[in-house]
Protein backbone atom coordinates (compact mmCIF):
# COMPACT_ATOMS: atom_id res chain seq x y z
CA UNK A 1 0.00 0.00 0.00
CA UNK A 2 1.52 3.45 -0.61
CA UNK A 3 1.73 6.25 1.30
CA UNK A 4 -0.94 8.46 0.41
CA UNK A 5 -4.18 6.92 2.53
CA UNK A 6 -7.80 6.27 0.70
CA UNK A 7 -10.36 8.10 3.17
CA UNK A 8 -13.88 8.43 2.69
CA UNK A 9 -17.15 10.61 3.80
CA UNK A 10 -17.42 9.01 7.27
CA UNK A 11 -13.53 9.56 8.45
CA UNK A 12 -12.90 12.81 6.64
CA UNK A 13 -13.25 15.16 9.26
CA UNK A 14 -11.60 12.78 11.95
CA UNK A 15 -8.49 13.19 8.66
CA UNK A 16 -8.71 16.39 8.04
CA UNK A 17 -9.28 17.75 11.52
CA UNK A 18 -5.60 18.71 12.66
CA UNK A 19 -2.67 19.67 10.82
CA UNK A 20 -1.68 20.49 7.04
CA UNK A 21 -3.97 17.71 5.01
CA UNK A 22 -4.15 17.45 1.44
CA UNK A 23 -6.73 16.04 -0.18
CA UNK A 24 -7.17 14.62 -3.97
CA UNK A 25 -10.78 14.48 -4.70
CA UNK A 26 -10.39 11.59 -7.55
CA UNK A 27 -11.73 8.28 -9.57
CA UNK A 28 -10.14 5.47 -11.23
CA UNK A 29 -11.85 6.36 -14.96
CA UNK A 30 -10.14 10.06 -14.45
CA UNK A 31 -6.28 9.79 -16.28
CA UNK A 32 -5.16 13.22 -15.04
CA UNK A 33 -6.07 11.71 -11.67
CA UNK A 34 -4.15 8.52 -12.37
CA UNK A 35 -1.12 11.00 -13.58
CA UNK A 36 -1.12 12.86 -10.12
CA UNK A 37 -1.24 9.92 -7.64
CA UNK A 38 2.43 9.04 -8.28
CA UNK A 39 3.11 12.48 -7.94
CA UNK A 40 2.17 12.52 -4.51
CA UNK A 41 3.32 9.15 -3.53
CA UNK A 42 6.59 10.99 -3.88
CA UNK A 43 5.55 14.43 -2.71
CA UNK A 44 4.82 12.40 0.61
CA UNK A 45 7.72 10.82 1.16
CA UNK A 46 9.75 14.19 0.15
CA UNK A 47 7.34 16.45 3.44
CA UNK A 48 6.70 13.41 5.67
CA UNK A 49 5.56 14.08 8.98
CA UNK A 50 4.69 17.91 8.16
CA UNK A 51 1.69 17.31 6.13
CA UNK A 52 -0.70 14.30 4.51
CA UNK A 53 -1.77 13.36 1.72
CA UNK A 54 -5.00 11.63 1.56
CA UNK A 55 -7.42 10.22 -2.11
CA UNK A 56 -10.88 10.78 -1.53
CA UNK A 57 -12.87 8.77 -4.65
CA UNK A 58 -15.18 11.11 -5.46
CA UNK A 59 -18.13 8.03 -7.07
CA UNK A 60 -18.04 6.46 -4.22
CA UNK A 61 -17.89 9.29 -1.38
CA UNK A 62 -20.60 12.21 -3.36
CA UNK A 63 -21.32 13.79 0.33
CA UNK A 64 -17.91 15.16 0.71
CA UNK A 65 -17.62 15.86 -2.52
CA UNK A 66 -20.84 17.57 -3.14
CA UNK A 67 -20.45 19.37 -0.03
CA UNK A 68 -17.11 21.02 -1.45
CA UNK A 69 -18.46 21.98 -4.88
CA UNK A 70 -16.08 19.36 -6.63
CA UNK A 71 -17.30 19.64 -10.41
CA UNK A 72 -13.92 18.55 -11.93
CA UNK A 73 -11.08 16.16 -11.04
CA UNK A 74 -8.67 15.63 -10.49
CA UNK A 75 -9.67 18.70 -7.62
CA UNK A 76 -6.70 18.59 -4.58
CA UNK A 77 -7.70 20.77 -1.33
CA UNK A 78 -5.53 22.28 1.42
CA UNK A 79 -7.11 21.40 4.75
CA UNK A 80 -5.02 23.32 8.20
CA UNK A 81 -6.51 21.95 11.17
CA UNK A 82 -9.96 21.31 9.46
CA UNK A 83 -10.47 24.32 7.58
CA UNK A 84 -10.00 24.25 3.39
CA UNK A 85 -7.67 26.61 3.19
CA UNK A 86 -6.03 26.60 -0.46
CA UNK A 87 -7.56 24.49 -3.40
CA UNK A 88 -6.08 23.81 -6.95
CA UNK A 89 -7.69 21.72 -10.09
CA UNK A 90 -6.26 19.54 -12.28
CA UNK A 91 -3.13 17.63 -12.88
CA UNK A 92 0.12 19.65 -12.40
CA UNK A 93 3.78 19.30 -11.57
CA UNK A 94 4.77 18.39 -8.23
CA UNK A 95 6.54 21.72 -7.61
CA UNK A 96 2.87 22.94 -7.70
CA UNK A 97 1.81 20.89 -5.21
CA UNK A 98 4.81 21.50 -3.35
CA UNK A 99 4.45 25.43 -3.15
CA UNK A 100 0.75 25.22 -2.48
CA UNK A 101 1.68 22.82 0.46
CA UNK A 102 4.76 24.90 1.45
CA UNK A 103 2.56 28.12 2.33
CA UNK A 104 0.84 26.21 5.69
CA UNK A 105 3.60 24.50 6.99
Amino acid sequence: MGLVQEITDQNFTSKTGSGVVMVDFWAPWCGPCRMVAPVLEDLQKEMGEKVSIVKMNVDENPDTAMKFGITSIPTLMVFKNGEMVDRTVGAAPKEHYKTILGKHT
